[in-house]
């Protein structure tokens, strides 16, 4: 029973994280990439939609770039996991956070507003240890 409740919750929280706005969008892809949010898995192509959740991966000689509401530009090479935690960017209001998981892979950030405004609000994590971003940019690879 435990199990059928956890997977309905499963479905429900993709399936309403999937129709909320996006956060962002692929600006390039070469070779093989893919967005998986919720239950949806879907072929990166430019302009695709980044939503909270989703797992952006890429095959091998691989690479995508991504461009988030905030302007947080990211690169990733190939063979690379990503997923993206949280992310709440309304400045007006400050509610500002970024945290993102890099799984494996090869990752370039250049930093975005909610850097800028609120430097302690964005994280990556790896299978090693956590980045507090504080810069405007650094290269990250994660080896399996």
């Amino acid at each position: 029973m435990l199990r059928i409740i956890v997977i309905a919750y499963l479905f429900l929280a993709g399936h309403a994280i999937a129709n909320e706005p996006p956060i962002g969008h692929v600006k390039s892809v070469t070779g093989d990439a893919s967005i998986t949010t919720g239950e949806k898995k879907i072929k990166a192509e430019v302009g695709s939609p980044i939503h909270r959740g989703s797992v952006l991966q890429t095959g091998k000689k691989s690479g995508m770039g991504v461009t988030f509401k905030d302007e947080t530009v990211m690169s990733f090479g190939a063979d690379t996991v990503f997923t993206v935690d949280e992310y709440l960017y309304s400045p007006v209001q400050g509610n500002l956070k970024f945290s993102s998981k890099l799984a494996k892979g090869s990752l370039n950030y250049v930093s975005g507003v909610i850097e800028k405004l609120k430097p302690d609000a964005v994280t990556v994590s790896t299978p090693s240890g956590i980045i507090g971003v504080r810069g405007t940019q650094f290269l990250l690879k994660v080896e399996e």
